[in-house]
């Protein structure tokens, strides 16, 4: 199947949802609104001509700008098609949040815990949404470009020698 091919049937599954189309080095890039993440999530997985089945990875990104500072990229994969995806979903500054995509694959668990543990990311109904780097009382996110290069000093405990 063409490229586009496949976007004329990604095209037909999502007439009814506000998605952006891209493209990222050859890649189909979905840019989708929060409110429809878990929607489209289920019918990338469910279709039978889509299936994609698989989720290789989850990462956030803070942009540092006031409107959609937040975005968490996903990465799928189709193992029967042979074809990867992404889906781009942009959150705001003030409330970073978004439904967990642990509801349709599973393995999004370790990955929305790291996002939300460097970034700050609030997942709604993730099953265990604690931190897994960082401990749990540290109030910052080392990943967010307003975080100082060197840390902040004595914002966590570190053994003497």
């Amino acid at each position: 199947m063409t490229k586009e091919e496949k976007l004329d049937l990604l095209k037909s599954k999502f007439r009814d949802f506000e998605i952006e189309y891209g493209d990222v080095n050859g890649t189909i890039l979905l840019n989708v609104k929060k409110e429809d993440i878990i929607s489209v999530s289920r019918i990338l997985k469910d279709d039978r001509e889509l299936n994609f089945d698989l989720l290789i990875d989850i990462h956030g990104i803070d942009r540092f700008v006031k409107k959609d500072r937040f975005e968490v990229n996903v990465n799928l994969w189709s193992t029967s098609n042979k074809d990867r995806i992404f889906l781009k979903i942009k959150l705001d500054s003030k409330n970073p949040e978004m439904e967990s995509l642990t509801q349709v694959w599973k393995a999004a668990g370790w990955h929305e815990r790291e996002t939300y543990d460097m970034h700050g990311i609030i997942f709604l109904n993730h099953p265990d949404l604690r931190r897994i780097y960082m401990p749990e009382e540290f109030e910052y996110f080392p990943l967010r470009k307003d975080f100082p290069l060197m840390g902040i000093p004595g914002s966590i405990y570190l053994p003497k020698k």
